[in-house]
């Protein structure tokens, strides 16, 4: 019987006997509440969002801001943190948050009504920006949540084994989406943006699946909420030695990756002339690389180190990144295509690693009770440095 069947069932990887009854119960579920955020991020940005600002005209300063409304946005942490401490139930923050966040994708999918691009255009960039202001109160309750909930020990098996699931129903969803976008164009006389309504609505349905998943999550209850100055709260971690080097290590990762990140999906639509298709195949052996791997990277963490796991993943993104600039010098040739190919690998595979470590230790390094001026601090300043 498959874990979907039975919830008390946890994942192979994971041994029960090291669980309380608590937590062997609430892990198939979150599981399920990554798959079904992925679901909804797999559909609602990356190359989805940018073919679909591309059609309705967006310049690249558009695209720009599509990209750093995300990092910007978890700014409001601040207050995330104020009503996390106050509300002593974790999952009570998350389902309210939810349900503010979520059905923006059905504002987004409504877009494709307005006959004006420009008008349109305004109004993604708005319920963006509503959606991740909420997305910023549901990080901070599910990141101080899972630190209170899950042990150290397993960290690195659970989660990693979320991050396979969501690797693999991210693989599905973005090539069901482009196939379906693509054949729209081809066969079904409406406007090419109706499919992106579509897609923008089953978004919205993942989101929602992750909302309800989060219900059955055991829930964990802060008796004694801290109540102590919010400036005060958040200089704690700059005065923890590990952790401030961990919050200047993650914020100098995100400005690097994020400074030329947003654009590959539009060099590969605009330079090159790749159809979304393309784009998403390409992408999809990049989930795939990860999807074989993460696993194998959380227990490395727990056997060894999460930052043994960083010294090869980190380097190795590096030079994926660099790669590109080979991909057109100065114009596609005969080694741009398998060039395209190995980097998506490289990027799977070290970002697999990357993402996960580099979780876990943030996780890890916030103490237990206080995790949210921690996990606040650090996610100000990889939004700050991610959205400059």
């Amino acid at each position: 019987m498959s874990s979907e069947e039975n919830p008390s069932e946890v994942p192979a990887s994971v041994d029960s006997t090291e669980l309380d009854d608590r937590l062997s119960d609430s892990i198939p579920w979150i599981v399920r509440n990554g798959i079904g955020i992925q679901l909804m991020e797999t559909l609602s940005v990356g190359a989805i969002l940018t073919a679909f600002a591309i059609k309705l005209g967006a310049s690249n300063f558009v695209i720009g801001l599509l990209a750093a409304i995300p990092h910007l946005s978890q700014l409001a942490q601040l207050s995330a943190m104020y009503v996390v401490d106050r509300v002593p139930s974790r999952r009570k923050v998350y389902t309210w948050s939810g349900i503010v966040a979520r059905p923006m994708f059905l504002v987004i999918a409504c877009t494709v009504f307005i006959p004006s691009p420009e008008i349109a255009l305004a109004t993604i960039l708005i319920a963006f920006v509503v959606r991740y202001v909420a997305g910023a109160f549901l990080a901070c309750s599910w990141n101080t949540w899972m630190r209170e909930l899950v042990p150290d020990e397993v960290m690195g098996r659970v989660f990693g084994e979320r991050q396979k699931k969501m690797i693999g129903i991210g693989i599905l969803g973005s090539l069901a989406a482009a196939g379906f976008i693509d054949l729209w164009g081809r066969f079904v006389p409406l406007p090419g943006s109706y499919a992106f309504g579509i897609v923008y609505t089953l978004a919205f349905i993942g989101g929602m699946y992750a909302v309800f998943a989060s219900a059955r999550i055991s829930d964990v209850v802060q008796e004694k909420p801290e109540h102590g100055a919010l400036l005060v709260r958040l200089r704690e971690p700059l005065r923890n030695v590990n952790y401030r080097r961990l919050m200047m290590f993650l914020a100098s990762w995100n400005f690097s990756i994020n400074l030329a990140a947003p654009f590959f999906t539009v060099h590969m639509l605009k330079r090159m002339e790749l159809n979304l298709i393309e784009v998403i195949a390409l992408a999809t052996l990049s989930q795939l690389a990860a999807y074989f791997t993460v696993t194998h990277w959380g227990e490395v963490a727990d056997r060894f180190s999460n930052k043994a796991v960083l010294r090869v993943c980190a380097p190795l993104f590096i030079l994926s990144i660099f790669a590109w600039t080979f991909t057109t010098m100065p114009d596609v040739h005969a080694f741009t295509y398998p060039l395209l190919i190995l980097i998506h690998l490289a990027t799977g595979f070290a970002n697999a690693g990357v993402t996960l470590a580099s979780g876990n230790i943030a996780l890890k390094l916030a103490p237990k009770g206080d995790a949210a001026s921690y996990l606040a601090s650090s996610s100000i300043f990889n939004a700050l440095a991610a959205g400059s």
